[in-house]
Order: structure tokens, then sequence, then C-alpha cells
């Protein structure tokens, strides 16, 4: 019967390869680590080594590599990159106004981007919303947006106080 331990250089190279073709679909430098510890796997094979060593190494430098080179490279791959929010996420803060009034079943708010939504009270809101109300997005699940009553600005206060610029 042969000895298979003679044949783990074929296993390293196709746990290297499987790990490079991986992150090129997730580019997200975690498997191109693990490629670079199974190169010093291979590497301490081909000087000899018996398996559990190998399998020591590649382990040991995967998680060096892990721990040290990859943030490095993600904080220069994300370095120009547009800090702007997008999708949801640019939609959480955002201001808009009550269309139809928000109550216990919900209503519609039309956010500052000009779009309209199905609206629910944010959790923790129990005062309807009428019709023109200022809201702010709080979360968004799914297609509704969940809203609360806009903060009053001091411009905003000084006219609902009954203040007029003399």
């Amino acid at each position: 019967m042969p000895d298979l331990t003679q044949f783990a250089w074929i296993a390293w190279l196709v746990v290297i390869l499987v790990c490079v073709i991986i992150e090129l679909l997730s580019l997200e430098f975690t498997f191109l680590m693990i490629a670079a510890g199974s190169v010093g796997g291979l590497a301490t094979n081909l000087l000899g080594g018996p398996w559990w060593l190998q399998i020591l190494v590649a382990l040991a430098l995967s998680v060096l590599l892990i721990l040290t080179i990859r943030p490095l490279l993600l904080r220069v791959m994300h370095r120009g990159a547009d800090p702007t929010p997008s999708n949801v996420d640019a939609l959480l803060g955002m201001a808009g106004r009550v269309v139809l009034a928000i109550g216990e079943t919900g209503g519609q708010a039309r956010l500052a981007n000009g779009e309209t939504w199905t609206a629910h009270l944010a959790p923790g809101t129990s005062d309807p919303l009428d019709a023109g109300t200022p809201v702010v997005v709080t979360r968004i699940q799914g297609s509704t947006a969940f809203v609360m009553r806009a903060p009053a600005t001091h411009g905003a206060a000084a006219a609902t106080e009954g203040g007029t610029p003399e």
C-alpha cells in the first residue's frame, strides 16, 4: 500500500487553488491569506517536514497573515472609497413629511428624496402623526419606513411659538 503522505503536495496545491478561486469571488483577502499560509504548508512538505508540521505551519502562517496583513490591505483598498451611504443606509435619518396620517395601522410619508413610503410609527412612539407633520426615518424594514416626529429646529420653534421678526 502506498504512503499517501508522499502525495500531500498535490493536496496543498488543491487547497491553494480553491482558496484563490474563493478569494476572487469574495474580495475580502481572508482566503488569500489562507492560500498564502498553505504555501507555507507546501514549502514545509517540499522540505520533508511531517504532515502535522505542514498543517501547523500553514495554520500559524494563515492566522498571522489574517491578523496583520489583511487589515492593512483592507485599509488600502478602501482608502479612496466614497463614504456616502447608499441604498437603505442613505434613508436612515432622512427627513420627510407625512402624506397620509400615520397611526396604529400605518400611513404614508414622502421623504426628502421625493419617494413616498408606507410608514409606521417608530417603536416607542405612540402619538399618531397628522398629514404635513415633519418626520425622520429611524428604520427601514422591507418596504416600510419607521418614522418619528422630527425634532423642532430653532427657526421652526420660533415660528410655532408665534414669534415674528420685527
